[in-house]
């Protein structure tokens, strides 16, 4: 079946978009516009960093909950946006697990941590942990593990389609990646103002109740993923046992939260229909 929905991109106001939805055995069930170009993910790498984060876990290199980040705050913490680190200063502004503070400085810490305990640049473990094993072959590091990610729809659909069927993680790490770490946790999602609580899994945000957000007023609770500032999303909802991957260059924007949940929304209707 090719998802007729999919065709909404092109009615979005950017230059070029792609999109497509892969199911949870991998199956892709649709695509639209060039899924073989290579878009700048931003805030998309940081599940693809998560991912790596958590092989090292399971290969026993890093411990979640050992201290990393500022005094008292672990991986995990880091991994859930709860170190207290600053959205892009590597500045101390709440104790660990207070407020869920955004922070692209928390997983450049992460990077960080991993490079030292594994004696492996982030970007090459990232490449030999979860790229290459993938065929991720267009996909990059070019910088920082929290925004500066280069990949296409092709690619990030391989990627979600491990993540609802893993093979490099134990499927109750994954579990873990998506439930809720410290729950009742309030905190800003960028983009999209204050939430209560503000809940996030290791690495992915999942949607929850919050309202207003990115995915569709559809999607289901346990909906989790990521979107990014220059105009892409992943998200993957396990009720639909299927992932939507969507990329952009133009930067997010109220066309954005405007496009994005009709989109997302309309998916979800062809694929229940």
């Amino acid at each position: 079946m090719a998802l007729q929905s999919l065709a909404l991109i092109e009615s979005w106001p950017v230059p070029t978009a792609a999109a497509g939805v892969v199911r949870a055995d991998g199956a892709v069930l649709g695509t639209q516009g060039p899924v073989g170009l290579r878009f700048p993910l931003a805030s998309v790498t940081k599940p693809l960093a998560a991912y790596a984060v958590l092989v090292a876990y399971e290969e026993g290199a890093i411990e979640l909950d050992e201290p990393a980040g500022p005094p008292g705050s672990t991986v995990r913490h880091l991994l859930a946006h709860t170190s207290g680190l600053a959205f892009d200063e590597h500045r101390v502004t709440a104790a660990p697990g207070e407020r869920r503070l955004y922070s692209n400085a928390g997983f450049e810490q992460l990077g960080d941590h991993v490079a030292k305990a594994t004696d492996i640049p982030f970007a090459e473990y990232l490449w030999q942990a979860v790229l290459e094993p993938l065929d991720m072959t267009d996909t990059s590091l070019e910088g920082s593990p929290a925004k500066d990610g280069v990949s296409t729809v092709t690619d990030l659909l391989r990627f979600a389609a491990e993540v609802q069927a893993p093979r490099l993680l134990d499927p109750r790490t994954v579990a873990q990646a998506m439930t809720v770490q410290y729950p009742g946790t309030k905190g800003v999602l960028p983009g999209y103002g204050h939430q209560n609580p503000n809940d996030w899994g290791l690495g992915f945000e999942i949607r929850d109740a919050k309202s207003p957000h990115w995915t569709g007023g559809s999607s289901s609770p346990r909906t989790f993923g990521h979107f990014g500032q220059s105009g892409t999303f992943l998200w993957i909802d396990p009720d639909a046992r299927a992932a939507g991957v969507a990329l952009t260059d133009r930067a997010f924007g109220p066309w954005a939260i405007e496009a994005w949940p009709v989109f997302t929304d309309a998916v979800l209707a062809e694929l229940r229909g």
